[in-house]
């Protein structure tokens, strides 16, 4: 017997020695492009990546993905496995591929925020209203707050932006609030944190960008996890635990998040339902 396990033990460090018994295959975290362009999200981002590789003791590689429409297409396909991602884009995964949403993140300490609408303080631009003949800028059809959200406002005020607005464009959302203060575009779609964020960094100055419509609470980013990813219990629970530590660790860690964001609070499908009925309300989303 005492041979028979010391042949095993040799076996097996050959085994290893060679690559035959592969470690777990790194997990692919995709994160939109929340930052201005991609270098600077994967530097904000990756001490996040980092820190679940440590606490899920396994490699996990951070991918970036330019539009939210790219993210939740790159879950539901299987490029990434596990996703920090507008809550529509997250809908859209979940609609399509069956991923499901773990944590919810915390925006000063609440895990909603609002989309607003923009424009120039000297566009004469105060409601809605205003907006008849204008250019408007919305994000891309991924965004939750840079599309979904108002359009369906729109579609409750019986407005159809192909024959309301002048022009209507499809941009990032970092583009919408600098061209809205260079006075490029009349108004645009846009969410507080972004906004925020650009003025907080020198990006575009507050005098020159006036919200004119805000949103009821809408839930924030979600990080989810694919289909086949959910089904091991366990590996969700641990990464539940991990992100809910996110909280604690940026007293010593502050890198973890930027600035603002306070941490993960767990959360299921069912906090995303306000999303789901404005998707399937404007038609953009398909009941299964």
């Amino acid at each position: 017997m005492q041979r028979f396990c010391r042949l095993l033990a040799i076996l097996l460090t050959t085994l290893l020695a060679n690559g035959t018994l592969a470690a777990e295959p790194p997990l692919k975290f995709g994160v939109g492009l929340f930052q201005p362009d991609k270098d600077r999200n994967d530097a904000t981002y990756r001490p996040l990546a980092n820190y679940l590789s440590a606490r899920l003791d396994r490699p996990v590689e951070l991918r970036t993905v330019d539009s939210w429409e790219g993210l939740a297409k790159s879950l539901a396909n299987g490029e990434t496995d596990m996703a920090l991602m507008g809550p529509w884009g997250y809908v859209l995964a979940n609609n399509e591929a069956g991923a499901q949403v773990v944590s919810t993140i915390l925006y000063d300490g609440k895990p909603e925020y609002f989309a607003i609408m923009v424009t120039h303080p000297n566009s004469g631009i105060h409601s809605v209203a205003d907006l008849k003949g204008r250019t408007f800028a919305f994000g891309d059809k991924g965004s939750t707050s840079g599309y979904l959200i108002p359009l369906h406002y729109f579609m409750t005020q019986g407005i159809n932006p192909d024959t309301y607005f002048a022009k209507t464009l499809h941009t990032r959302h970092q583009a919408i609030e600098t061209q809205v203060t260079q006075g490029l575009l009349d108004a645009g779609a846009d969410y507080n944190r972004n906004r925020n964020a650009m003025i907080e960094q020198g990006l575009i100055k507050a005098e020159q960008s006036r919200i004119f419509w805000q949103s009821a609470p809408l839930p924030n980013d979600a990080v989810a996890v694919s289909k086949a990813l959910y089904a091991d219990k366990a590996f969700v629970a641990r990464l539940q635990a991990a992100l809910t530590d996110v909280g604690n660790a940026l007293k010593t860690n502050p890198a973890l998040l930027p600035p603002h964001y306070t941490g993960f609070v767990s959360r299921d499908n069912t906090f995303y339902k306000p999303i789901r009925d404005a998707g399937l309300a404007t038609g953009k989303l398909q009941a299964k």
